[in-house]
């Protein structure tokens, strides 16, 4: 059975999208295979990942308003294993329309039901905010991945989504728990940012990931090539950091 990842920080600019695409390629690159849910209608995961959105017919919008079949909206990617249903700016109005819906907490849960057995991993982007698509992430997903920017004000907001997710362990999906916190965007030339990572880790000691993400030009680049930093720039410390952390993941979920 597919272990679901939400990947979330009502935050924006905290590299959500950047580390859901890496670390799909990395997984998929090791042999997982790997279905991205991008849940944000900015759609970035899905161009990142080379998906003409021009071009999409079936988005994660019809899956939840029009109640499409989600292996309508599954698309292929450049890399083997690695599969996403894309977003669509339209997700933007579905929060509205899904108040009509009963039990609208649960829709994505519904819809990612008929292929979780298909896949090792899903890893869901989210949007930044903790509207009703975030929460239905969260209420769908085994685990969540919360990344966490080196900068100064890294760990305003991190208590409102904590007890955001307690709310959702407590009414709406008991399994829910925390993967980790991964840092990224890390420079070690910046004091200040050592003094993040020590203050992360002083307050969530085993929960933070081993694998830091390094601010890496290559990984910023990558996107707008359509491409996961692993096929951009393979020897890049943005593709050796997402591997790390896919290894990482892999292993932590072998113990479980």
């Amino acid at each position: 059975m597919g272990k679901i990842i939400a990947m979330a920080n009502q935050k924006g600019g905290v590299g959500k999208t950047t580390s859901t695409i890496n670390l799909a390629a990395s997984l998929a690159t090791l042999e997982k295979s790997v279905l991205v849910i991008d849940a944000d209608p900015q759609a970035n995961a899905s161009s990142g990942l080379g998906v003409e959105l021009n071009e999409v017919d079936c988005s994660l919008y019809e899956c939840i308003i029009n109640k499409a079949d989600i292996r309508e909206a599954i698309y292929t990617t450049d890399i083997e294993g690695l599969d996403i249903v894309p977003s669509h700016i339209d997700l933007v109005g579905a929060e509205i329309e899904m108040l009509q819906i009963a039990q609208r907490e649960n829709v994505l849960e519904a819809i990612l039901a008929p292929v979780r057995n298909d896949y090792d991993f899903i890893l869901i982007d989210c949007s930044p905010s903790l509207g009703l698509i975030t929460v239905n992430a969260l209420t769908a997903a085994d685990s969540v991945i919360i990344p966490v920017q080196c900068e100064y004000f890294a760990l305003e907001g991190i208590s409102k989504l904590l007890n955001t997710i307690k709310i959702i362990k407590s009414k709406l999906n008991p399994k829910l728990e925390i993967e980790g916190f991964l840092l990224t965007m890390y420079d070690s030339r910046l004091r200040l940012a050592r003094q993040i990572y020590d203050e992360v880790k002083r307050h969530f000691q085993e929960l933070v990931f081993k694998t830091v993400i390094q601010r890496n030009v290559k990984l910023s680049e990558s996107p707008s090539h359509g491409l996961p930093v692993i096929l951009y720039d393979a020897d890049s410390t943005g593709a050796k950091n997402h591997l790390a952390l896919a290894k990482e993941i892999i292993e932590k979920n072998k113990k479980n």
